[in-house]
């Protein structure tokens, strides 16, 4: 099964403000016709979206088995007022407020639930997040609140003390991972968490302008060798591009060709089992 575990259909792989305004009013569900003709055309048959509120991410579900292809939503992500992801998630001030979110995705049928626990890299500063990721605490009862619902756990998740506590509070998958440390990848590993590295949004910026290089670059290098050392603990990796961000689009397989140079010739039977794991659980 040829699979993307992390793609924003919402989303067009350039500036996000027009990809969102494109669909604000109802879904384009002719351009999300055509983008989902471009993975049947490339044999995906498993696709993984990162969710978001204007409900194209659910459209693309509908129209989905037309195109031979199993795709799973959250529908929106969950984020905490005031931090990350209200561009494109539904926000929540307390706990109450949030269960509620997650009581609401279950009548709406989503196929498991998205967190945003974190900031996101900043590309002009390697070693550097837009903002910390939230209290230990805090996302332990995130997660337990989603699992008491039956809902697996995605988790927009960067930072490595962020990275450790998500996983040690039994997190399923965990996105992106940036500046992981090596009791980071040690508690993923040992509590079966998926990691989806997401690494062509770093690669695919480098030689490209937008940001400053030799950051780009650093950041990339990081995030190559913590792959190589999760991978070495015999962790689960999986496949996920997040295709529509800047400078990813739909239209190309960068992420498994990535990691395959990374992962070498062990990177089939990895990514297999990744992705795999993956499918079970969302």
């Amino acid at each position: 099964m040829k699979a993307d575990c992390h793609i924003h259909m919402l989303l067009s792989g350039g500036y996000w403000k027009a990809a969102i305004d494109r669909h604000r009013e109802a879904p384009d569900l002719a351009s999300i016709r055509e983008v989902l003709e471009s993975y049947r055309a490339r044999g995906y048959t498993y696709l993984r979206d990162g969710g978001d509120r204007w409900g194209a991410g659910a459209a693309a579900r509908d129209l989905a088995p037309e195109y031979g292809i199993t795709y799973r939503t959250p529908l929106a992500p969950l984020c905490k007022k005031g931090h990350y992801g209200a561009f494109i998630g539904t926000t929540y001030e307390n706990f109450r407020e949030y269960a509620d979110l997650v009581k609401k995705a279950r009548a709406d049928s989503a196929d498991f639930i998205k967190i945003m626990i974190s900031g996101l890299m900043d590309f002009d500063h390697a070693g550097i997040l837009t903002e910390e990721g939230l209290p230990a605490d805090e996302i332990r009862e995130l997660i337990h609140i989603a699992h008491e619902e039956g809902f697996s756990v995605m988790a927009h998740c960067n930072g490595a003390r962020t990275m450790e506590a998500a996983a040690v509070a039994g997190v399923d998958s965990i996105e992106h991972g940036a500046y992981a440390d090596d009791d980071a990848l040690a508690a993923m590993a040992e509590n079966g968490t998926i990691w989806v590295p997401t690494l062509s949004t770093v690669a695919n910026l480098r030689g490209n302008g937008r940001f400053n290089e030799e950051a780009v670059c650093a950041i990339y290098e990081t995030a190559a060798g913590n792959i190589q050392r999760f991978a070495a603990l015999g962790g689960l990796l999986a496949v996920g591009s997040d295709a529509g961000a800047w400078a990813v689009p739909h239209n190309a397989d960068s992420e498994k060709t990535l990691l395959r140079e990374l992962l070498g010739k062990p990177a089939e039977e990895i990514l297999t089992r990744g992705n795999r794991a993956i499918i079970q659980k969302f």
